[in-house]
């Protein structure tokens, strides 16, 4: 299991996952040169509304007020990439943005909504449960999942839910996976070194032979992390297989197994 100062990978048992080499990796200046060039595409309520696409998506999740929208303008570079609604939960929608030049993208990122905040009524609760949980589970160009979690609260019943919905495609290998610790200045090194053991014993049961698993330290106020993260999706877009640009919608599951934020699931201070 590899360590640094601010991040864990749990996959080190494969070779092909193990952090490059220094004599081979990118810089700090390319990794951080290509989030910058993130930039919106579309935006849709529904999967099918989605684009069919080839090139690798990386999607960001997490619960309402854990950093979301601020983690992702922190690893472009830009002020107002990525908005968050004025009342958290609010947003519904799943927002795609280009990477890469502008007349050859590289990847995708998505921005999903975030979930577990009290003030959404019920239906529109359940009903973003069903759109999150078909694109974690089917979504063919998903290659990586940065779920984004409060460093003060830890993963959360509702972040294991969500977990749950991308849990045979971690394992197999098909989607990599990277659990940010947000808001990390608020914690000494003392806390910060708990928060990561903790969220590392839970992805624990994650981890096999043929998963990405990762965890980092982020801050976006004071910048920590950032080129770390910038590393990792970099590196997960240049080793993600060619998918064909193919609608989702075959593979629709039924309905999924937990909701996402049920009344009175309001955010922890």
């Amino acid at each position: 299991m590899a360590i640094s100062a601010h991040w864990i990978n749990m996959s080190s048992n494969n070779p092909s996952q193990a952090p490059q080499a220094a004599e081979t990796a990118p810089s700090d200046k390319t990794v951080l040169a290509w989030t910058h060039t993130a930039r919106f595409l579309t935006t849709a309520s529904q999967l099918h509304h989605l684009p069919a696409s080839e090139l690798p998506e990386i999607a960001f999740v997490g619960r309402s007020n854990a950093g979301k929208s601020t983690a992702i303008n922190t690893l472009a570079q830009q002020k107002r990439l990525a908005f968050a609604s004025k009342t958290p939960g609010r947003t519904q929608h799943i927002n795609l943005f280009h990477l890469g030049p502008k007349d050859a993208p590289d990847a995708l990122f998505a921005d999903l909504p975030g979930y577990g905040y009290a003030a959404v009524a019920r239906d529109a609760k359940l009903r973003w449960q069903k759109v999150m949980a078909d694109y974690l589970e089917v979504r063919r160009s998903l290659s990586g999942v940065v779920l984004m979690v409060d460093s003060r609260l830890g993963l959360t019943d509702l972040d294991r839910q969500l977990l749950d919905f991308v849990a045979t495609r971690v394992a197999n290998g098909e989607v990599k996976l990277l659990v940010l610790l947000t808001k990390s200045d608020k914690l000494n090194r003392k806390e910060a070194q708990a928060a990561l053991a903790a969220t590392q014993e839970v992805l624990g049961a994650m981890a096999t032979e043929e998963s990405d698993v990762s965890i980092s330290l982020f801050s976006a106020l004071k910048k920590q992390g950032v080129a770390d993260v910038a590393h990792i999706l970099y590196d997960w877009v240049r080793q993600a297989p060619v998918v064909p640009a193919m609608p989702d919608l075959d593979d629709l599951p039924e309905d999924p197994s937990a909701a996402l934020g049920e009344p009175g699931d309001d955010e922890s201070r």
